[in-house]
């Protein structure tokens, strides 16, 4: 949805027009404010509801997050298995 309004505020503006549109949105008090509603939000979605969701939150955030930092190395491994025939 947000994205729906920001691109129906851009959609008619020409491209000269368009810097000074965005330079408010890239502001260290505008992100600031927008961090803090966003977490304020979901407080009030999961938290205050005693719902399970924040901990399923940060189970697949691990997951993923272990994942990226063992990406290199599993590619590493897949290259070195391809390069010698793929037997162990």
């Amino acid at each position: 949805m947000a994205l729906r309004n920001f691109y129906n505020g851009i959609k008619g503006m020409k491209v000269t027009e368009l810097p000074g549109h965005l330079k408010p949105y890239f502001t260290v008090s505008y992100v600031k404010n927008s961090v803090k509603r966003g977490l304020d939000n979901y407080h009030d979605k999961y938290i205050e509801t005693d719902s399970i969701t924040p901990l399923y939150h940060i189970c697949i955030g691990g997951m993923i997050f272990s994942y990226l930092v063992n990406l290199p190395e599993e590619r590493r491994h897949l290259a070195h298995q391809q390069e010698h025939g793929g037997a162990h």
